[in-house]
């Protein structure tokens, strides 16, 4: 039912949407200040969750912004307490549980985000599609709740394709992914700028080195080879032969081989900790196969048994005639409606599982990526003493220039052997360039905005089923939700206006109840969606200027006159009672409104909840 409070002024209506985002962790408090804030020591709400119903409580601020000490009770069924004396939990605390309920990725929208409004998605993000406060609920300017401060405009501008299924957390992750292969194709592709700039000048070098080790004495050979392979063995033939006069340190010998040892070790564990990373790997990425595997099957359930639906409105309508329904087929309905509620619940449970499952494979790949390169720093490190191990035994035996000459011939003789490893290199950044090229084409930019572009057009065509049940003045005109703008486009007569460009309140008020009532239609149309199924609407009747009028009791009311108005503002309760009659208990609407029984009291899905006239929702006899 669309849940109705109604009153006069100055009775509280306002300010349950401020207690109700307060509640749900807000990072400030909105709550009014005066008797509310002065009376009440703890303000709460409860929540129906797919895990079952929470209590989520606040302590009032007092002088303060906000506070974050809290109250939470998690049962099947809560028993609201009568008395809080202390917190259990912190607004962080329950922020954290909000976003776990909701299935949201603990990725960021972007990695290494430079601002906050490319930090990952929160619960907190969710609440623009929920509340319909006074000052916005009429608004030209702004449609979405908070959307009037800039920085909760760009973060929901961000949100806004998340929400509505065109940017998934695969998405994200797969976003993450590919910015760990840019920074690793980024190195391998310096690194092997660097080794083939030695290349170019390798046999004029190796001609130049075997020119001088002549002159030394130190090569024989009859002529300068001209091929490299030539140049390169004999070069190394140079740098490793044996020189009798050689007067090696012995201690620089033990120490050289001491270093050697405890650089193996250190290959040997590292070696072993990849292992295990690599393992891991391979069992987050079977996990998270199985998982969509799992989500699949669930789905073709999903649709196989929502025939349920169509079979039982056929067969009612078959026999509404003879005011005859037979049971048994009856009960096979009800039982095929029972599994079908229970593949729902199961979907709704599956995202909670599979974001924690890409958070932690990125963390995996993380530290696999960190071992693998600390290991070829070892490897490197282990290369330069072998090689200095030699030069200790070798290099003595020599002149000072021939020391110096075959010390200068070691070091060219390694930056010729790194470069004969740019095979592998070249092998690895092709491998990197590939998987790539594939993730690129997996997160492209324009197959997003088409599968954004498809999910708006699916919201328009939702909107224009609701849009004419209103009093907006061009009914028959599409209606599109902006989401660079976060307004609405409405297409007439070859041109489209947006919200701010069309005039009267009227049509303000309709295209906010259209399109925040057909983006909870397409939440519910394609679960599992994070967005909670609510609705608060705050004095829509407000911009058809009611008349003040004085009560008996001092308090001072508006009330609808004219006719014209009433029936305007009926037509919106009429629209609100009419979705969630067909939600069938999957959304909730509240609204807070000075229009009484008298406009709304006999349409089919409104009921009354609360009349504050002579009393408020701070109990008079509190105010003592």
């Amino acid at each position: 039912m669309v849940n109705v409070i109604t009153g006069a002024s100055k009775t509280g209506k306002s300010a349950v949407i401020p207690i109700i985002d307060y509640c749900l962790a807000s990072r400030h408090c909105a709550i009014p200040v005066g008797v509310i804030r002065e009376k009440c020591g703890w303000f709460g709400v409860l929540v129906e969750t797919a895990e079952g119903q929470k209590l989520f409580a606040r302590k009032e601020p007092g002088t303060q912004q906000s506070t974050s000490e809290m109250f939470v009770i998690e049962a099947s069924s809560v028993e609201v307490p009568q008395v809080i004396t202390d917190g259990n939990s912190t607004d962080a605390a329950v922020r954290a549980l909000l976003d776990r309920l909701a299935g949201l990725t603990q990725l960021d929208f972007e990695p290494n985000p430079e601002f906050g409004f490319k930090l990952r998605p929160s619960f907190r993000d969710l609440t623009a599609f929920v509340f319909q406060p006074q000052n916005i609920v009429a608004n030209p300017n702004v449609l979405f709740y908070k959307a009037d401060a800039n920085e909760h405009r760009e973060k929901l501008k961000t949100v806004l394709p998340y929400a509505l299924n065109a940017i998934t957390a695969k998405t994200i992750a797969l976003r993450h992914e590919t910015d760990r292969l840019t920074r690793r194709l980024r190195k391998l592709e310096a690194d092997l700028k660097i080794l083939n700039s030695v290349s170019a000048r390798r046999i004029a070098e190796g001609r130049t080195w075997l020119t001088q080790a002549r002159e030394l004495g130190l090569s024989s050979r009859e002529g300068i080879p001209e091929k490299w392979g030539e140049i390169i063995s004999e070069l190394e033939l140079i740098a490793n032969q044996s020189r009798p006069t050689s007067s090696a340190s012995t201690g620089g010998i033990e120490n050289t081989l001491a270093a050697l040892k405890t650089l193996r070790e250190r290959e040997q564990k590292l070696g072993a900790e990849a292992s295990t990373h690599r393992q891991r790997l391979m069992e987050l990425k079977r996990l998270r196969e199985g998982s969509d595997e799992y989500a699949g099957a669930l789905k073709v359930q999903r649709e196989r048994l929502s025939l349920s639906t169509w079979m039982r409105t056929e067969i009612e309508g078959r026999h509404e005639a003879e005011l005859l329904f037979p049971s048994k087929t009856a009960e096979s309905l009800d039982k095929l409606d029972a599994a079908l509620v229970e593949i729902e619940g199961k979907l709704q449970a599956h995202p909670l599982a599979t974001t924690s499952l890409d958070a932690e494979y990125q963390r995996q790949r993380t530290l696999a990526e960190n071992v693998l390169s600390e290991i070829t720093i070892v490897r490197q490190e282990i290369r330069t003493y072998e090689a200095s191990s030699e030069l200790v035994q070798k290099e003595m035996a020599r002149t000072a220039s021939a020391d110096r000459f075959i010390g200068g011939l070691q070091q060219l003789l390694r930056q010729y052997d790194e470069a004969d490893k740019s095979p592998e290199i070249e092998a690895e950044v092709e491998e990197l360039r590939k998987r790539h090229e594939e993730l690129q084409a997996q997160i492209k930019e324009s197959n997003i905005q088409r599968r954004l572009d498809s999910t708006l057009d699916e919201i328009q065509q939702i909107t224009g089923t609701i849009v004419p049940s209103l009093n907006a003045e061009w009914s028959d005109s599409p209606v599109r939700l902006d989401p660079k703008e976060l307004t609405v486009q409405v297409s007439r007569e070859g041109r489209k206006d947006y919200l701010w460009e069309i005039g009267s309140g009227a049509n303000w008020l309709a295209y906010h109840v259209a399109i925040t009532l057909a983006l909870q239609i397409y939440f519910l149309k394609n679960p599992p969606s994070p967005v909670p199924a609510l609705l608060v609407y705050d004095q829509p009747s407000q911009v058809y200027f009611p008349t003040m009028t004085k009560q008996q009791s001092g308090e001072r009311d508006w009330k609808l006159t004219d006719q014209e108005d009433i029936q305007a503002v009926r037509r919106i309760f009429e629209a609100l009672g009419k979705q969630v009659v067909a939600a069938k208990g999957a959304l909730q609407v509240i609204v807070l409104d000075h229009a009484d029984q008298e406009v709304w009291g006999d349409l089919p899905g409104v009921s009354l909840v609360e009349v504050w006239r002579g009393k408020k929702l701070v109990p008079l006899d509190w105010q003592v």
